[in-house]
């Protein structure tokens, strides 16, 4: 395949991706609005693009189950996922991760029902974040095809050997068509080498997945997860500097990205194509003279404390805007971002949006900046 660019949906991107990533198996059940990446797979696998298995199985949760059987063989697979497909497949989520299988799957974000609601949302992934999946949200197509690359990447790596979940907006980002460049199979090649699992199921080096492990020994296979967790950090970095020598494209650090921060005094966190939405607002704002930006988190997990630390030190206050909120309590990542900066003299605000696919548009965007400098408390942007 030559180098290319196409206009295509951001579900296309992600399949073009994972096509160029080689799995030799798909296991897949559709929904809403996950369903356009495993029908574009079964074209490359139909027309022979791709030499893979698809099994088309019964339930999300047969899926992952699936994905989870096919790392124990040891081999790269794929899935795909959205909303209430993700939650039925919780039972696995974490099984997989325990095992340490490096296995990467798309998460189109649409909100939990109910009340019952197709639209985007952080809501299921965010709900999952805690169960040892790597989780790496997107701004654009572009992203999320660059993304699935540096994903298998960074989850095979021997000192890592975690899940990864790329998550697109759905409808936003899936389903609405975009400039994409499509790397040269060759060069794809170079960045991400072919799969030598050391450990799955071998007759002649037989070993156990799954088991049972009792009160002495269940905090310690948890601890290696979260060891694992921090050396995902540092290799995130390090990848995403190896992607942009390969292929001339970068996203922040990998974890972070800093938005016309240099001189703010006020700034927004966002995660995922709304970062889009606040790179108009803070241009606009900076026209009238403030001194405002944006801190886009790439990495919900593992989260990256000290960037965020190191980005926010010369900033008054920041709000953050969660898609996403924990009832009862705050958004997801207002937590983490308070947690992170407890401490230091940086005042965090927390801002609801986005609910069930509720617009954020720009003007909402500038009325979080104003409540920040009037030292407002955050609020839901209806």
């Amino acid at each position: 395949m030559v180098a290319k660019k196409v206009v295509i949906s951001g579900a296309d991107a992600i399949a073009e991706a994972v096509k160029m990533c080689k799995p030799k198996v798909l296991p897949m059940y559709p929904i809403t609005p996950s369903t356009l990446i495993p029908e574009k797979l079964s074209e490359f696998v139909f027309n022979g693009e791709i030499d893979a298995k698809m099994i088309h199985v019964e339930s999300e949760h047969s899926a992952a189950s699936a994905l989870f059987g096919a790392y124990a063989a040891g081999v790269r697979s794929f899935t795909a996922t959205a909303s209430n497909g993700l939650a039925y497949m919780h039972e696995m989520i974490p099984i997989i991760s325990a095992a340490r299988f490096p296995a990467v799957m798309a998460v189109a974000n649409r909100t939990i029902s109910g009340p019952i609601n197709i639209w985007n949302d952080h809501s299921d992934s965010m709900s999952e974040r805690d169960q040892g999946w790597i989780q790496l949200y997107v701004e654009s197509s572009q992203e999320a095809f660059d993304t699935i690359l540096m994903a298998y990447k960074l989850a095979e790596k021997e000192n890592v050997s975690l899940p990864v979940m790329v998550c697109l907006d759905g409808f936003y980002l899936s389903h609405v068509f975009e400039p994409v460049q499509l790397e040269e199979q060759q060069s794809v090649d170079k960045f991400l080498p072919d799969y030598k699992p050391k450990d799955y199921l071998d007759v002649n080096s037989p070993k156990t997945f799954g088991p049972i492990a009792f009160p002495n020994s269940f905090m310690e296979f948890h601890e290696q997860e979260e060891n694992a967790m921090q050396e995902a950090l540092k290799e995130i970095l390090t990848i995403n500097l190896e992607f942009k020598k390969q292929f001339n494209r970068v996203y922040g650090d990998g974890l972070i990205e800093e938005i016309e921060l240099a001189d703010a005094e006020y700034a927004i966190v966002t995660v995922g194509s709304v970062t889009g939405t606040a790179r108009v607002a803070v241009e606009e704002l900076r026209q009238q003279g403030k001194k405002v930006g944006v801190i886009k988190i790439k990495s919900i997990r593992p989260f990256p404390k000290e960037e965020l630390i190191k980005a926010t030190k010369n900033l008054k206050s920041i709000g953050v805007i969660d898609k996403h909120v924990s009832l009862g309590s705050d958004g997801a990542v207002t937590l983490d971002v308070k947690s992170a900066l407890y401490g230091t003299s940086v005042k965090v605000e927390g801002f609801i949006a986005g609910l069930g696919g509720r617009d954020i548009t720009v003007e909402k965007i500038k009325k979080v900046f104003e409540c920040l400098e009037k030292g407002n408390k955050g609020y839901w942007l209806k």
